[in-house]
Parts: C-alpha cells; structure tokens; sequence
C-alpha cells in the first residue's frame, strides 16, 4: 500500500527545488521556513560518497564534535570497575558497572544510547560483539568508546560527540540538531561534519568523494546541497 503524503509534506516539497544544489546556509535557512510539524524534528545531512564500501580500504568512520550539540540527551553505560567506575559515576554516566552489566546487556538490556568501556574491560565486552555489534553499541577505541580516560569520553558523548559510519550503499547520514536550533548553529554543525567527513577521506579513494549531500529534516523533503571541494578531488 502507497503511504498517503501529507499536506503539509506536499507544500513543504512545493518550496524546494529538487534540480538546484543549495549553499549549506541557504539550505538551512530555507529548511527553517517550511512547514512545521508538531514535534521537534531532528535535522541531518546525508552523504552518498564516491568510495566502494566493500574495500576495507575505503572505510569512513569516524566521530565529529558538533560545536553547537546536538539537542539530544544521550544516555551511557559504562564497562568499568575500581577508580573508573568512580570517575563515569561522577561525569554523569546513567549506567555504570561491570559483571551485572555485562549479565544484563546479555539479557537482552538495550536502553541507552552509547557504551564505553576501559581497555582492562573490553576481555568480556567483546563477547557482547554479537548483541552490541549489530545494533552499532558495541565500544570501539577508534571512536573514542574504549578508553582510560571515561570521564572525559562521557563529558564528549554528552556535549554532541556523535559517531559516523559508511553503510553497505556507500552512505552516511549524521544528525547537526533539532529544528529549533537558531540556524547559525545548524550552520556551524553541518560545516563540521562536513569538513570532518573530507579529513576521513581515504588516501586510496579516487575522484569525487561527494557525489550528494542532502539536507533534511525528519518529516521534511530533502535538499540537496553544494559538495565542497576535497584536497583530493
């Protein structure tokens, strides 16, 4: 069955034009004089890029700190014992521990948003891989979710560190906000990602990097928008 397009979605597509490629700030401001809906949408970019995600070698991952946040309340478990679990208790952590932790998440618990854990830790959590991995939770020292500073890695996960990973189709979609956001700071966000995004780049990858990018809100046409030059394009 055809799912029925809204009026509001229809009037909103009625003020984009699909054939241009906005400037990221002409976007945003258009993006903000749509059509509202009645809850806060959450804003994104999207990313088709010109890598081949089945070559281990063009891998993007990676993570971003969005200068202005990103509007959500993140909740964290951490995997950590002795001194650690002290310092993720005191930064703000909503589940710290260790053995009834891991029982727990084995159980099936799955309500949070990201999980660090100490390196001492990960001997256990990595037996987690098939539970966490798959619904991308799974702590990984590339992004900043293995580590011994803990605190330091939940001060980030809560001021809008957000993680980014190429899919199967060679896309990645990051969230820079909520629709409330004042549109300097949608800007600034975006910027960041996307100048994060070219220094991930991989050395082997050839041509352009952008073919699209697209901005969007959650119940909102997208806009496509102008690619940046890359150092390697």
């Amino acid at each position: 069955m055809q799912k029925k397009i809204s009026k509001r979605y229809r009037r909103a597509a009625e003020l984009v034009d699909p054939s241009r490629r906005y400037p990221l700030g002409e976007a945003v401001g258009l993006l903000k004089r749509l059509p509202p809906t009645k809850f806060d949408q959450t804003v994104a970019l999207s990313f088709r890029l010109g890598v081949n995600p089945k070559r281990t070698d063009h891998m993007v991952r990676g993570t971003c700190l969005l200068p202005h946040g990103s509007g959500k309340s993140v909740c964290v478990l951490v995997f950590a014992t002795g001194r650690a679990a002290v310092a993720a208790k005191e930064a703000g952590a909503e589940y710290v521990g260790y053995e009834d932790l891991l029982k727990r998440v084995g159980d099936g618990f799955s309500n949070f948003d990201v999980a660090i854990a100490t390196p001492a830790a990960m001997a256990e959590v990595r037996k987690l891989g098939k539970i966490l991995g798959p619904r991308g939770l799974m702590p990984n020292p590339k992004v900043g979710t293995v580590t011994e500073d803990i605190a330091a890695a939940i001060r980030e996960v809560k001021s809008g560190r957000i993680e980014f990973k190429l899919d199967k189709n060679a896309n990645i979609s990051v969230p820079i906000g909520k629709f409330s956001f004042l549109e300097d700071y949608l800007i600034g966000n975006g910027k960041a990602v996307i100048d994060t995004l070219l220094r991930a780049r991989p050395a082997t990858a050839k041509g352009l990097f952008f073919r699209r990018i697209t901005l969007s809100a959650t119940m909102s046409p997208g806009l496509n928008i102008e690619s940046p030059h890359s150092p390697r394009s």
